[in-house]
């Protein structure tokens, strides 16, 4: 018998970050691998907040953290100055972690890395160290795959290689299986913050250098359902989609405590009704905007699920409108944060109001659920080109002329998307096709089989 193999993960501290590297490590663990689990302290206290005490998640992998050179009260929400004090910061306080761990017992050295591409830093810690190493995409092959050809598209002339932007009205097309990138659906863009946009840019580009030095790239997506991006990314193993609703016990990765309380109210709603209405982590709205929503949700007079975070509104608790609650009552269901994969995967649910971000798009096709994509930031215009373009299993939503999206505009493509024939077929063919690929000889199973065996050589 070899010594134990002993993983350490560290993902970018981002809520759809950590979540999928944290569904990843529960699925190794159950393989006999021994894990670390490595979060900012920040990040490591809003998780350990969000879990009950007696949780026996606890045991199951090891949470540590590291600082990341911010203090209590600074504002993290100033992504440039929390990018440039963790690139500063956790390189150091990430080498003397592993040394120490490496250092106090023989049998629990640290075999490998698992670190978000985000944090090709932390695989350059790794290589310095002679320690395996391993990148992790928590997006989808379709982003990567552009990212991967950023130096021959500013050779060509066709991207500035300052801020990553089109120089000419042309589209990016990959290959022919791949929705074309316009210059606001390139998963760096930021056109309300030039600053920030040049920042992603310059990340990505340096990123996909570090990532040159893993000996695997592991993603969250099905082979088959974007074989042509996955085919332009080398050493890439699809592993997807990565689920959490196999593990006992609460999910040890929210930043927010999960209200259960919603699977027992949907329970009593007739099914294929309900409409949930979910924007991740990161999507904040206008007081006006938030308006809308709501009273389009209203509007359509069905049972409805809506997770409002206490940031959802121009960074403050939102106000609804008046009489709103008053009136929705009886249909209505609002928590601050829900188990999704047990709400999607519920009898009731009709249908995904989404942000669009990678972890929902594979959450929802993973239950066979069709989407009303409404895309915030980054990567998730792309994915609605995905959804709506190419899968067919969801609409998008347009704003009016003053840039909202009116609550007509929201009850109209809601009763367009739960009277689609055609949308719920194609959907119900992506669930069958992505629970194949989990289930034994499927693509993503045979991958992340070989991948298990090879970190326990």
């Amino acid at each position: 018998m070899g010594r134990r193999p002993h993983v350490l993960i560290i993902p970018f501290p981002a809520q759809g970050h950590v979540t999928p590297l944290m569904k990843f490590a529960y699925q190794i663990s159950d393989h006999g691998i021994k894990v670390t689990f490595v979060n900012s302290d920040f990040i490591h206290e809003k998780l350990v907040a969000a879990l009950p005490d007696e949780d026996e998640a606890r045991s199951r992998i090891g949470l540590a953290s590291i600082p990341d050179g911010l203090g209590p009260g600074e504002d993290r929400k100033d992504s440039l100055k929390l990018t440039d004090s963790i690139f500063r910061v956790m390189p150091g306080h990430l080498k003397e972690f592993m040394e120490k761990v490496n250092n106090s017992n023989d049998d629990e050295k640290i075999t490998c890395v698992i670190a978000d591409s985000a944090f090709g830093w932390a695989l350059e810690v790794a290589d310095k160290m002679g320690i395996k190493r391993v990148a992790f995409c928590p997006f989808g092959p379709g982003s990567l795959a552009l990212a991967f050809h950023i130096p021959r598209l500013i050779e060509a002339g066709l991207l500035n290689s300052t801020d990553g932007s089109l120089l000419n009205d042309e589209l990016i097309s990959l290959a022919k299986d791949i929705p074309a990138f316009s210059s606001n659906k390139l998963p760096w863009s930021c056109p309300s913050d030039p600053n920030l946009q040049k920042v992603i840019f310059q990340f990505a580009f340096k990123d996909i250098s570090a990532m040159n030095l893993s000996n695997w790239l592991l993603c969250n997506s099905v082979y088959e359902l974007d074989s042509s991006a996955c085919d332009l990314i080398p050493n890439i193993l699809p592993i997807g989609p990565l689920l959490a609703n196999n593990h006992l016990g609460h999910y040890p990765g929210n930043f927010w405590p999960e209200d259960s309380t919603c699977i027992s109210w949907l329970d009593k709603q007739p099914a294929g009704s309900v409409i949930y209405v979910a924007f991740g982590s990161l999507a904040i709205l206008s007081q006006h905007q938030f308006n809308e929503l709501a009273l389009g949700i209203e509007l359509v007079g069905r049972p409805f699920l809506w997770v409002v975070r206490s940031d959802f509104t121009n960074g403050s608790d939102a106000e609804y409108p008046d009489g709103f609650t008053e009136r929705v009552a009886e249909n209505g269901k609002i928590v601050s944060w829900a188990p999704q994969e047990k709400v999607l995967a519920h009898p009731s649910v009709a249908c995904f109001l989404s942000h669009c971000g990678w972890n929902s798009t594979m959450d929802g096709i993973g239950m066979g659920v069709p989407f009303l994509c409404w895309p915030y930031v980054v990567d998730q215009f792309h994915n609605q080109s995905y959804i709506c373009d190419k899968w067919k299993v969801g609409l998008g939503l347009n704003p009016d002329e003053n840039g909202f999206i009116s609550r007509h505009e929201i009850k109209k493509k809601i009763e367009m998307l739960v009277s689609d024939d055609g949308i719920k077929a194609n959907v119900e063919k992506l669930k069958e096709m992505t629970r194949k690929s989990v289930s034994e000889g499927g693509s993503s199973y045979k991958n992340f089989q070989t991948f298990v065996e090879v970190m326990k050589q």
